[in-house]
């Protein structure tokens, strides 16, 4: 079943609401269909400042950032690690998961790598981190979400292109159901609500799945392809 990513719904102004679509299901060649932006259709926003990048300092506060540096460093085997606090918290949080994936299985775990890396709570990490990346504007990072070259046909620029009337986001993650596997992968649905902002002041709320996955510890699997990716979402516009 190919599995449609939905996102740019997520920076569409009164778009008409799309079909309900059943939550994705894992499949032995899963197919991602690549979202397109759609031109909104709504009064256009008003004038204001660009939204700016924000760190991680900024997000929230100088101690907390300080304290989730310190994991990432403490974990990171980066020469340059972006174990910064200038970073947005999701570029931070992302390096600590890369590093606590790429180490697991390989010693005690180390201090800082919850939840475990290989388990559906890291699954859902992946989606909660994706929407601090966009509110702090790091689409790079969001962009990386869905692996290391971003959403299947659709380049960085288009990407954030999709998000340009996107003020805010908030996620609400729901129950998780057992992970499936198939084909050599681990797949995790991930339920949600989200609640967007956009730059007009118009709320949108969606409600739907997301499919996170990861390969499963075979012989010549990357880092990367060991780590949880999204890998397809099914979102639908609802009334609130």
């Amino acid at each position: 079943m190919n599995r449609l990513a939905l996102l740019p719904l997520l920076a569409l102004a009164g778009c008409n609401p799309s079909p309900q679509s059943t939550a994705p299901q894992p499949s032995p060649s899963p197919a991602r269909v690549a979202p397109t932006p759609v031109a909104a259709s709504s009064p256009a926003a008003p004038a204001s400042a660009p939204l700016r990048k924000l760190s991680c300092a900024q997000e929230i506060g100088a101690a907390a950032a300080a304290e989730r540096v310190k994991v990432c460093r403490n974990v990171s085997p980066a020469t340059h690690p972006p174990c910064n606090a200038a970073n947005s918290c999701a570029l931070i949080e992302d390096e600590i998961a890369r590093s606590c994936a790429l180490f697991d299985g390989k010693g005690e775990a180390m201090p800082g790598c919850t939840p475990a890396p290989t388990s559906a709570a890291a699954a859902a990490a992946v989606v909660r981190r994706y929407y601090p990346a966009l509110n702090a504007r790091d689409f790079g990072t969001a962009w990386q979400s869905w692996g290391d070259d971003g959403p299947p046909g659709q380049p960085l620029e288009l990407f954030e292109a999709g998000f340009s009337r996107t003020r805010s986001t908030q996620v609400t993650i729901g129950t998780l159901p057992p992970s499936e596997g198939a084909a050599g992968s681990i797949y995790q649905a991930v339920p949600v609500q989200v609640d967007a902002t956009l730059t007009n002041g118009v709320r949108q709320h969606f409600t739907g799945t997301y499919t996170v996955r990861r390969v499963n510890n075979v012989d010549g699997a990357t880092t990367d392809q060991l780590r949880w990716h999204i890998d397809g979402a099914s979102l639908r516009p609802v009334a609130r």
